[in-house]
Order: C-alpha cells, then structure tokens, then sequence
C-alpha cells in the first residue's frame, strides 16, 4: 500500500449478514417477526448465539448469558439453534458471491471477505457490486446483509459496521488513514476487550494514539499482534483475502473480565468461542478430529488439554461434548481462571453433500 501509484488499489467487499440466525428463525416464523428474539437457551448455562435486534434495543447480543438477557428483556423469546439451516442459507449466500469472484474468504456462516478487483461481471464499482450481491441475498433468502467496502480487509471489516442494518458504506483510500486516527482502540477489530484494557493502561485511546507508537514499541507489548496494530493505524492491512484455504488448524480465546473459579460460568465463557470455530469450519467446508482446550490462570501459567476423534466431529453438539469433558476435570481450579480458548485441528476438507432445499418464506 506504500506506492500505490505502480499497483492497482484492491477492491474489497466484507459481507455481514444482519442478525443471521435471528432473522432465519423470524423469516421462517411469522410469530417472531417484530419480536424480540434470541437464538440459544434459556437454561441456566445457556448462552445467547444471536439477538434480533428488537433485542438488541434491551442491550441483549451474542455471547451474552441467557439469565442476564432474560433480565435485560423479560419478553424475549428463545429460539434453539438450527444450524443445519444456516448452513444451508449460508451455502446459498456463497452461490451469489461466487458469481462474482472466485477470490471468497468465508469468516463464518454469516460473514465473507470478497475481492472484486478483478471480478466476474467486469464491473468497475465496488459499490455497485456491494449493492447488487446484497440484492440478490434479499431476493434469493428473504434476508437482509450489510457491506463494507474498502481497499484492505480491516478497513472493509470496520466500514460493514457503520450503516447496519441493510446498509453499506465505503472507506477510500484517501480517507482511510483519517478513519482509522477518530476511531477508539476499543472498535478495532482484532482487538478484544483485555487487548482494549491494556492499550488504555499505556495511554493509548484511538488510532492516532495508536500511530504515535513505534514498531518496537507495539512489539514489545503486543507480540506478534504489534506488526499488526503498527499497520492498521495508518489505514494499512496487506492480508490477503485468502479463498477455500484449509489451515492447520482454527481457534478462539475470551480473557475475562474477572477471574472464574467454578465450572458454570466457565462453560458458558466457552459457548460463544465453540460457534464461532464451528461456525468457520461449517463455511468452509472442514471437518475437525482434534480438540484442544486452553487454560490461562490468574498467574499467566496456562495448561492445554486435548482429544482426537477417530473421525471428523459430525455437529457441534459432538463439539460440545468434547469441550466438557477436557473443562470438567481441572475443576475445583488450583487459581482463578482469566482467560480460556477452544481450537480445532487435524482439520480436512469435507466432501459436499447435497442440500435439501430449502423452504423459502419470501
């Protein structure tokens, strides 16, 4: 991005679709449309997968636990998941993107980074294209996506957000850098609310904070993150979007604001993290054998604890399972817990199956 006279600037769309398995479960039943909606449990160790927003009004949203968004909004009405539909939802959505660029890099079910560059139809704005592919959605699921468009992934991931729901926004080139400088360190993607705190106990706000400090600095701090932030606040993300990759393996980790001493909250901290890696295997085609639990004590020691299927785990149910059996037996802990991670490896591609179809409520 340093000399952008001599290489044509990327073109890069974030899909987000809005509320995805709330507004599945809404579009499949005309009871909870307008309603508030909450996809998961309501049991005691239930956690919230997604919020309508209607919900969201009462300040329900994913990961939260079900006792306190039932406290939140003691009319909102919980959904049990269906991911097998999402799944296939999801599959129709990637069809759409797919007939415009091959260059797809699935987040999730509900989420893809699109390079259009180069892309199929020929066409020049990435706006339009933006505008057409969340059309289509519409038209084909019933449903309604955001976009964000921008010359990097960060900055097309940020822009996604700024007109939700059903909307779009672009962030150029020429006011990327200034973007970036406004925005708190707490809105960053990639940086999670621990990451937030200790940006803050160094006196680092927002992107222009973030700009004063040097490579070695960020480094020092951050580890192999510190690179990272270095670019990102001066509106520069290289990565590219990376289509149908395999990778050796996927994870996710939750630092918490308190530390956990009991097996309850603890499974429900975990929750949120196993959609979010079955969630990326399901977009992309990947079966998983191996389990790997992380465990990070208020003292930053940390043990991890692992198990491999024989065959790659069929559902998350199974996924599930497999999480509660590492967690159960480091309990009564020997210290608090402050930070806990699910990742999946021993990852393949799955063959495709065929997809019943689907049952569209337009």
């Amino acid at each position: 991005m340093n000399d952008m006279s001599s290489t044509p600037v990327r073109k890069i769309i974030h899909v987000d679709m809005d509320a995805f398995y709330a507004s599945v479960e809404q579009r499949d039943n005309r009871e909870l449309r307008g309603k508030p909606v909450a996809v998961g449990y309501a049991a005691a160790r239930g956690v919230v997968a997604a919020a309508s927003y209607e919900a969201r009004k009462f300040g329900v949203h994913s990961a939260m636990p079900s006792v306190t968004a039932r406290r939140k909004c003691p009319e909102l009405i919980f959904v049990p998941p269906r991911f097998d539909v999402y799944k296939a939802v999801s599959r129709h959505i990637r069809e759409i993107f797919a007939e415009y660029t091959p260059m797809i890099e699935p987040l999730s079910l509900d989420e893809a980074y699109l390079d259009v560059t180069h892309n199929l139809k020929g066409m020049e704005i990435a706006t339009e294209i933006a505008l057409e592919i969340r059309g289509k959605i519409k038209q084909v699921t019933g449903l309604n996506a955001s976009a964000g468009i921008s010359y990097n992934k960060f900055l097309a991931k940020m822009a996604s957000d700024l007109n939700k729901p059903n909307g779009q926004a672009v962030i150029t080139p020429k006011d990327g850098p200034a973007f970036v400088e406004q925005l708190p360190v707490e809105k960053f993607h990639g940086v999670g609310p621990a990451t937030a705190e200790k940006m803050h106990r160094l006196g680092i706000e927002t992107g222009a904070d973030l700009k004063e400090q040097t490579l070695d600095y960020l480094t020092q701090h951050f580890g192999k993150s510190g690179p990272y932030f270095y670019g990102i606040a001066r509106g520069i993300d290289n990565r590219q979007v990376k289509p149908d990759r395999v990778r050796k393996s996927v994870g996710a980790e939750d630092t918490f604001a308190e530390d956990i001493h009991s097996y309850e909250p603890a499974r429900e901290g975990l929750q949120p993290l196993i959609e979010k890696v079955w969630g990326y295997c399901e977009a992309n085609e990947i079966g998983a054998k191996t389990v790997t639990l992380k465990v990070k004590y208020a003292d930053f020691t940390q043990i991890t604890r692992s198990k491999t299927a024989p065959m790659p785990l069929p559902a998350i149910g199974d996924l599930e399972e497999l999480v509660g059996l590492l967690l159960a037996p480091i309990f009564p802990p020997r210290k608090g817990i402050r930070l806990l991670g699910v990742s999946l490896s021993s990852l393949e591609r799955r063959a495709p199956v065929a997809e019943p179809q689907l049952r569209l409520a337009l």
